[in-house]
């Protein structure tokens, strides 16, 4: 949270409840809902199951901090990006729970932030700064009910807002009513997981005997398509053991909340209520989020391939001069409206990452639309 004396003199806007996105998978049936005798009949067998497949598990040290509260990431350095002066409006898109007479939240997804700050009485145009932060709370994470959580036991939820929005396909009804194939190109590329296929047809696999209804009931499975050896093979940034299928979880988090498309939109609000001069501070938790952001304040197309080659920048720029008469330059950076606050992205201090490891992943990309 903000410092009290920073909230005394700055009047903020926040955004509660990050990522409450709805998800876009027509045609995805809710199979796993629709037989209450199926479930029933399974129960026993399933809890049979996984207590035996989930005895011989280690525990990671991902989630030994379960129950802190949650701890803001890059506290000075978004001060001094934001550099907010006294009477100014600044708008924070982020889950947080405050007191402050100063901050006014607003409940919901980053699709709908226009909308609410409109009805807030807020003009595009008006507003001196915005944080953008594209993570999820400690104490989201470490809700075994919201079902984020491979290490402690809970339904295999993950929606960000399930109160709001009960009608939301469930990461349960993904994994037990989606294709193999279609399973697979969704922890690829969400998850951006190397052993996607292998993953997508042990799942499927299992769901032809019983449904997957809970988190280390799936964390299970994932972990069976490996040898033992490879559970915790994979090491995190600080070099710690890593489960895994944290990968599978990431990429199902992000299917079922559509977060890159609300990250997309959350930025392009953030440009259009900005007033000119005004200052934008974005902190991202992965690659693909990093990507988004990047591309964004470089004014580089969506759909463009990343990492090209010097001849495909070449030849990308010729393309993009010649459509509409308009000049195009190598990856479009010519497209872009603002000016970076910082040349390089900048990342928590070690000792940040010490106290906080679940930061250690943060990149900010801070900029001023012009």
């Amino acid at each position: 949270m903000l410092p009290q004396n920073l909230c005394q003199v700055c009047k903020y806007l926040f955004l509660c409840n990050l990522k409450l996105n709805s998800v876009n998978v027509a045609g995805l049936a809710r199979r796993i809902h629709s037989s209450s005798k199926k479930l029933s009949d399974s129960e026993s067998k399933e809890q049979t199951v996984q207590k035996g497949e989930t005895e011989e598990l280690p525990q990671s040290t991902e989630n030994n901090n379960y129950g802190r509260l949650h701890m803001p990431v890059m506290l000075e350095e978004v001060l001094n990006c934001l550099s907010p002066q006294p009477g100014q409006n600044v708008f924070q898109l982020k889950h947080l729970s405050t007191k402050e007479k100063q901050i006014q939240p607003l409940l919901g997804r980053f699709s709908e932030a226009e909308a609410l700050l409109i009805s807030s009485g807020v003009e595009p145009g008006t507003l001196d700064g915005v944080l953008l932060d594209a993570g999820c709370s400690s104490m989201q994470l470490d809700t075994p009910e919201r079902g984020f959580s491979l290490q402690k036991d809970g339904p295999l939820d993950m929606r960000m807002d399930s109160d709001r929005c009960p009608a939301v396909a469930t990461a349960a009804d993904a994994v037990n009513a989606l294709a193999p194939r279609a399973l697979a190109a969704v922890l690829a590329a969400y998850g951006e997981e190397r052993h996607a296929r292998k993953i997508a047809w042990a799942i499927a696999r299992a769901r032809s005997v019983y449904p997957i209804t809970r988190t280390q009931q799936l964390a299970s499975i994932v972990a069976g398509a490996f040898p033992a050896s490879a559970l915790y093979a994979r090491k995190d940034l600080l070099q710690r053991p890593v489960h895994v299928a944290t990968k599978t979880f990431q990429g199902l988090r992000i299917f079922v909340n559509d977060e890159l498309h609300e990250l997309l939109i959350g930025l392009k609000t953030a440009e259009k209520f900005l007033k000119p001069g005004g200052r934008l501070v974005a902190i991202s938790f992965h690659s693909l989020e990093d990507r988004i952001i990047k591309r964004f304040l470089h004014g580089i197309d969506m759909t463009e391939k990343y990492n090209l080659s010097s001849k495909q920048k070449i030849r990308q720029a010729l393309k993009n001069s010649s459509k509409e008469g308009t000049q195009g330059s190598p990856c479009g950076k010519s497209n872009s409206k603002w000016i970076f606050i910082q040349k390089k992205v900048l990342t928590p201090q070690s000792k940040e990452i010490q106290a906080n490891p679940r930061g250690r992943s943060a990149k900010l990309r801070a900029a001023i639309k012009l």
